[in-house]
């Protein structure tokens, strides 16, 4: 009798705080394909092979790819992220403005239609679109210590997270829809916590895995950019316009790092012009 109910309180100190690792489910899975949004329902149309035009000073939008991130990831966050990224790179004298574009303005599955729509409402030319997958694997130890409190039933070092994360920035040319280019960032998170908290501490796990994947996708966005630079340079990669009535002017494109020599012809020739 005594056994029947122990076995009793226990389920109930388990139902009661409504975070325990039995009842949820051992892998949660958040992602969102930049494949999937610009290209629904396995629509593959043939583009035409063409050579981007970037206006420079280049007008930028970053945004999240929609997917079902909204409820473990709120806006607010979101947007913090992307201002990460807007913050590594909005000095660059070849830009003229960044923009954070909130996800709410790009449908599921809305394809190039729904973000030239968005690119147009944000004046801008070139947007960055990151696409992300998370996986969280949950298990408890069964080493784990069972007791009873007042506010309920703790598991001690017994419920684990591990949480994998990868961030991934594509780089598109609105106009001509081409992919320029794109880098990943990546965190793996491991920890356990006590039964009635675990649900707290593995969203927050969650995340600080997007908040890190971002801080390494940053670095590697930048070798990438270096990269581009260099297939424009030697490649032809891109066409390079200077757009003199935008904020950038002159000055800060003689000397320009990204498009090298290209960039410098281009502003020569129409001053020769």
């Amino acid at each position: 009798m005594r056994h029947r109910t122990l076995a009793t309180l226990v389920a109930a100190a388990l139902i009661s705080t409504g975070c325990a690792t039995w009842f949820d489910p051992p892998q949660k899975t958040h992602r969102a394909s930049v494949v999937d949004y610009l290209y629904p329902k396995d629509e593959r149309p043939a583009l035409k092979p063409t050579v981007p035009e970037l206006h420079l000073p280049l007008r930028v939008g970053i945004a999240f790819v929609p997917g079902n991130l909204s409820g473990d990831l709120p806006e607010v966050e979101r947007n913090n992220l992307l201002n990460r990224v807007k913050n590594a790179f909005s000095n660059r004298p070849y830009i003229d403005s960044i923009q954070v574009i909130p996800t709410t303005y790009l449908r599921s599955g809305g394809g190039f239609g729904n973000l030239e729509q968005a690119a147009r409402m944000f004046n801008v030319d070139v947007v960055v679109l990151l696409s992300y997958d998370q996986m969280q694997f949950s298990d408890n130890n069964r080493l784990s210590v069972f007791y009873w409190t007042i506010v309920g039933g703790y598991l001690v070092n017994g419920s684990q997270y591990d949480v994998s994360t990868l961030v991934d920035a594509s780089v598109f040319d609105v106009a001509s829809r081409q992919l320029l280019f794109r880098a990943p960032g990546t965190s793996q998170l491991k920890g356990s916590s006590p039964l009635v908290k675990f649900g707290e501490a593995s969203r927050e796990a969650r995340t600080e895995g997007y908040r890190q994947a971002v801080d390494a996708l940053i670095p590697q966005l930048d070798a990438q950019l270096e990269a581009f630079r260099q297939r424009v340079k030697e490649q032809n990669a891109a066409r390079i316009i200077h757009t003199s009535s935008r904020s950038g002017g002159d000055g800060g494109l003689t000397g320009l790092g990204l498009f090298g020599a290209t960039a410098a012809v281009a502003i020569y020739r129409r001053r020769a012009a």
